[in-house]
C-alpha cells in the first residue's frame, strides 16, 4: 500500500525496526548453544528454519548473555526491541527502566537501552532501524534509517541514522525545521534531554517533551515521532514529510540483524 502525502489516521499497528547488516560472514555454529549468537539475525543465519520466540543472545564485548525476542519472519532475523499491542504495559516509566528494560518478552516490552546499545556498538556490523505501521484492514506503512546506532549512557543513549526510505514519512528528523531527533539522547521523566527550556508552540510552552507524552524517547524540541507516549485509541504518532499518523493497538519494535549483499 503506498501512502498520500495526507494523514493516515486509524492506524493500530506501529513497528520500530532496527535491521542489523553485518559486515562480516556468519561465524560457523558453535556447539554451546547457550548463548544462541551474537544477535537473532546470526541465529536465523545458522539456523534457516528457526521460529520466532525467545533466545539468548551475546553482542562481542558483552560480558554476560541476555534474551531477546527473535521474529524469524521471511526475512527474519529481526530483534524486537519495543512491542506495544493492548495498552496494558504502561511505557510512562522513568530512567532505569528504559535503560534495563521492562514488559515480558512475549509480549509488550521494552528491551532496554544499555542492551540496544550493545548489540549496535559493534563496528563490524551496520544497523538498520525499520518504522512499521498496520491497520485493522491490513494496511501498512514503513522507515528505514540505515546507519543506526546509539551513544552510551554517557551521551544519553544518543540517537544516530543516515539515509531515510519507505513510505511513511521521515518523523525522526521531523515535519519541519529544528525539530530534527537525530543527534539527541534519550529523555523520561526524570531525565530531560529535549532541549526545551522551554519550546513555544503557538499560545503553548512546552518545557518537558517525555512528561507531556508520558514516555521516553529521544525528542528534540518534542519533535514528529513519540511511540512510546500514552497510549488511547488516537494512538502513537510518527509524523513525517507524508505526514503518516499511526494509533495505538498493535505497535511493535524490534531489531533485524541481515547479511550484507
Amino acid at each position: 500500500m503506498q501512502v498520500k502525502r495526507s494523514s493516515l489516521v486509524g492506524y493500530c499497528g506501529i513497528i520500530l525496526a532496527l535491521l542489523l547488516s553485518c559486515t562480516e560472514q556468519a561465524q560457523k555454529k558453535q556447539k554451546d548453544v547457550s548463548p544462541q549468537g551474537t544477535d537473532c539475525s546470526q541465529i536465523k543465519a545458522l539456523q534457516q528454519n528457526a521460529p520466532s520466540g525467545v533466545y539468548l543472545v551475546q553482542p562481542p564485548g558483552v560480558k554476560s548473555p541476555f534474551k531477546v525476542y527473535c521474529e524469524m519472519r521471511a526475512d527474519g532475523g529481526w530483534t524486537v526491541f519495543q512491542k506495544r499491542s493492548d495498552g496494558r504495559v504502561s511505557f510512562d516509566r522513568k530512567w532505569a527502566a528504559y535503560k534495563n528494560g521492562f514488559g515480558s518478552l512475549t509480549h509488550d516490552h521494552w528491551l532496554g537501552l544499555k542492551r540496544v546499545f550493545s548489540l549496535t556498538k559493534d563496528k563490524t556490523k551496520t544497523w538498520i532501524m525499520r518504522v512499521d505501521l498496520w491497520d485493522h484492514n491490513d494496511g501498512t506503512a514503513f522507515a528505514e534509517y540505515k546507519n543506526f546506532r546509539l551513544g552510551n549512557e554517557k551521551t544519553a543513549f544518543k540517537l544516530h541514522v543516515g539515509k531515510y526510505t519507505g513510505n511513511a514519512g521521515d518523523a525522526i528528523r521531523g515535519a519541519y525545521s529544528g525539530i530534527d531527533q537525530n543527534g539527541y539522547g534519550f529523555s523520561t521523566s526524570d531525565r530531560d534531554n529535549d532541549g526545551c527550556s522551554p519550546c513555544i508552540f503557538g499560545d503553548i510552552a512546552e518545557n518537558h517533551c517525555s512528561i507531556s507524552e508520558q514516555g521516553g524517547w529521544w525528542y528534540s524540541r518534542c519533535g514528529s515521532a513519540s511511540l512510546n507516549g500514552k497510549w488511547h485509541p488516537s494512538g502513537d504518532t510518527w509524523v513525517g514529510h507524508q505526514e503518516f499518523t499511526g494509533t495505538h493497538g498493535k505497535p511493535l519494535n524490534f531489531t533485524q540483524p541481515r547479511q550484507l549483499e
